[in-house]
């Protein structure tokens, strides 16, 4: 076993062993915004790094590879930091395994090859780091690099979109004109924050929807775009029914009409759709 290499492996083979749930995305299959965000704001440190070398280890090195599969031990030179506090150092460690290729040759991954690698720290070895998947050494373009930057500066704002929970009760008020309505819609933020969906409905125009994150209801507030961090917490978790107990205060004519409005955010957001898949 090469020298450079027993300190990474001995730390990290007890987390390679390990059966997880983990995800993979085909070559023709793209990772789409919520695969990016998925691994993005899980990830300590995402990097942008240029390979220096990599070496293929043996099957006795390398207990619970999955079948098909090769683990590499890569070390490569720092292009960029894209998220990490603390820093890193000008050049790193990681494992990473990959599939065979269709003829069932393992793949070669030449020096020079830029990744953008999303990781955590091996603890006590500054230069070391683990994938947080195995998908998450992903081929480097500015494109990705790009989204995976403003993910994270969205993330990292004071006044970012929390994360959804759930759903808390629902209202419906009719307004004074015949098909005038207004719905709300409050959810459950894990930082307990207030957030809230409204729809507005009016004689003669297309329904209206926004979300407010605060207390009070901003007139200006309005839906969120695709592809944004807002976005993403509410296409990709919002439930596909809403639950009966935002329904408890609600009569049965209010109660239908709260289930139209709801179903009419979930069409608007449209769906979140992900590449990334368990294996």
């Amino acid at each position: 076993m090469r020298t450079t290499s027993l300190g990474l492996l001995c730390s990290l083979i007890l987390i390679w062993s390990q059966p997880a749930e983990s995800q993979q995305v085909s070559s023709a299959a793209p990772m789409t915004y919520a695969d990016l965000a998925d691994l993005a704001l899980a990830a300590p440190v995402v990097a942008h790094v240029r390979v220096e070398r990599s070496d293929v280890l043996s099957e006795r090195e390398t207990p619970g590879v999955r079948a098909g599969h090769r683990r590499f031990l890569i070390e490569a030179s720092l292009v960029a930091l894209i998220r990490g506090e603390g820093g890193l150092p000008p050049r790193v460690r990681y494992l990473v395994d990959l599939p065979n290729d269709e003829r069932g040759r393992r793949q070669r991954i030449r020096r020079g090859t830029e990744y953008l690698v999303l990781a955590t720290r091996a603890p006590g070895e500054p230069d070391e780091l683990r994938l947080t998947a195995p998908d998450a050494q992903l081929p480097f373009s500015p494109e990705t690099a790009a989204q995976l930057r403003e993910i994270l500066r969205e993330s990292a704002a004071s006044d970012a979109p929390p994360r959804i929970v759930g759903i808390g009760r629902a209202f419906h008020v009719p307004g004074s004109l015949p098909g005038e309505s207004e719905t709300q819609f409050f959810l459950l933020a894990a930082d307990d924050r207030p957030i809230s969906i409204s729809v507005l409905r009016r004689p003669g125009e297309q329904p209206r929807w926004s979300v407010a994150l605060g207390e009070l209801v901003d007139n200006a507030a309005a839906a969120p775009n695709p592809n944004t961090l807002l976005w993403y917490r509410l296409a990709c978790t919002l439930p596909r029914t809403l639950p009966a107990e935002s329904l408890s205060e609600a009569g049965a004519g209010e109660a239908e009409a709260i289930r139209a409005d709801y179903r009419l955010v979930l069409e608007r957001l449209g769906p979140c759709t992900r590449n990334r898949r368990p294996v």
